[in-house]
């Protein structure tokens, strides 16, 4: 996982999909396009988003 790929995440009991902007140790940043919100950054720790997706 780098910055700029597209990922998917659980939000609010449905699948959301996100742009990793901001990535740390165990704490990823996403940019997020809700209906009435346009590119909300939502935080995540990095075991929630994908636990088959290693940080490089």
């Amino acid at each position: 996982m780098k910055i700029g790929d597209k990922i998917k995440f659980d939000f609010a009991g449905k699948k959301k999909e996100g742009v990793v902007s901001r990535l740390f140790d165990n704490t990823v940043y996403l940019r997020v396009d809700f209906d009435k919100d346009k590119q909300k950054t939502v935080k995540r720790k990095l075991s929630q988003v994908d636990s088959k997706k290693s940080k490089k």
